[in-house]
């Protein structure tokens, strides 16, 4: 791929919002943003860490945080991963203490722009008990092989720009059916090493950051069926700001705070379903589209300053503001316990992405092997850079005890069970 500095940065602002459908719509004279729309999307540093990396969420309209704990729970909601179990489809036995497993997902990401930009993460958790759990995962994000160029378009060199996120994630069980989790995180973006733009040398940008999570579930009796309710919060990646160069001005990592929504309900003792929803905001700054300075003052923040800020510096005020919240819902069918069909949306607001889209997936699981797809299916009339956006995963989970083992004291245990692949 040849490409020059700047349309590199055009790629990496299109992973963190599609090519909004609707032109800018200019104000009068003597009117402000608060009284006209304008496209004026969120946008920062490191976009990968917010690309949902499961098949699974992604055949639910990206939703996950308040869903049945799974390997994945690492990048939705730290707090599920103390309430993750492993059921064998062989022997018909569910296993909550002493089990461990493997995730691997593999996204190719903007297919309809290039063929070698992809997503891949590898998750591996523990359950120590029935109270904890502890899991480790690595996330790498691949923008392919770049010819740099200089202004009048002569080849300087190849590069392949990649980016990468490691993170050691806690979970615990506090009081019946409801948990905490928190995740701590490495991120390295190496974008244009041994580059220069004006004179300025680019290096390789690294940042910290962290998550934290809780979730809540209860088993409702509805009759003769079994049901569960779950809800979950969480912020993630909060942390430090990320710069390429020496420059004193930092931008932002994607700051989020995510809430969750969840219901399931056994029809019978074959057929499961569930539906769920999930209603999230970037913690960051929100810029201003009429500044004429050149100089960004809403990247000079500070991290604390930005995410109390950032529910109330739209600069269209309250109407802009809640156009700065994504949605997505999803369902879940399940049959037998080893295949299951999905279906989502989600939404962004057209002045803040435009990114809308249906999901389908299916699932599938034998004894301690599963195999997730998902296909993500464009709702603009438009091309979107997001269009047939495919995901795959491989799961893996493995029993150490026989069921019943090391029960949990009185006063905590794990959620019980709808719906629980």
């Amino acid at each position: 791929m040849k490409i020059s500095l700047k349309n590199l940065l055009i790629i990496c602002l299109l992973l963190t919002s599609s090519l909004a459908a609707s032109a800018q719509v200019n104000c009068p004279t003597g009117f402000n943003s608060s009284q006209c729309d304008i496209v004026n999307a969120l946008t920062t540093a490191v976009p990968f860490l917010r690309i949902s990396p499961d098949a699974r969420a992604g055949g639910m309209g990206d939703v996950g945080i308040a869903t049945t704990p799974d390997a994945n729970a690492t990048f939705h909601n730290p707090a599920k991963l103390a309430f993750i179990t492993t059921y064998d489809t062989k022997e018909d036995k569910e296993y909550d203490s002493k089990t461990f497993g493997v995730s691997m997902s593999y996204t190719p990401w903007l297919r309809s722009l290039v063929n070698d930009i992809y997503l891949a993460q590898l998750t591996g958790y523990y359950k120590i008990n029935k109270m904890q759990a502890v899991a480790m995962s690595l996330r790498y994000f691949s923008l392919g092989q770049i010819q740099f160029t200089d202004a009048q378009g002569n080849n300087l060199q190849q590069f392949r720009p990649n980016e990468f996120a490691i993170d050691a994630t806690y979970a615990r069980v506090l009081a019946k059916g409801f948990s905490t989790g928190i995740s701590l995180r490495f991120i390295y973006s190496n974008l244009a090493s041994g580059q220069s733009v004006s004179g300025t040398s680019i290096s390789p940008g690294i940042a910290a950051s962290g998550d934290i999570g809780f979730y809540y579930n209860k088993d409702i009796k509805i009759g003769a069926r079994n049901s569960n309710f779950a809800a979950g919060l969480v912020f993630s990646n909060l942390g430090s700001k990320i710069s390429y160069t020496n420059s004193a001005q930092r931008d932002f990592i994607p700051m989020n705070m995510g809430i969750g929504l969840k219901y399931s309900i056994d029809i019978d003792k074959h057929n499961s379903f569930t539906l769920a929803t999930d209603i999230n905001k970037l913690l960051v700054p929100t810029p201003d589209p009429f500044d004429t300075t050149g100089t960004f003052p809403w990247k000079d923040k500070s991290v604390p300053g930005a995410i109390f800020g950032s529910f109330s510096d739209a600069p269209g005020g309250a109407k802009e503001e809640f156009r700065e919240f994504t949605i997505g819902v999803g369902a879940e069918y399940w049959y037998d316990k080893q295949f299951a069909v999905r279906v989502g949306y989600f939404h962004e607001a057209p002045t803040k992405g435009n990114r809308r889209y249906l999901s389908a997936g299916i699932g599938l699981r034998y004894s301690v092997f599963g195999l997730d797809f998902s296909y993500l299916i464009p709702t603009s009339a438009q091309r979107n850079p997001l269009d047939n956006t495919l995901r795959f995963t491989l799961v893996f989970n493995f029993k150490q005890v026989k069921a019943g083992e090391d029960a949990p004291p009185a006063d905590a245990e794990p959620a019980g069970g709808t719906s629980r692949l």
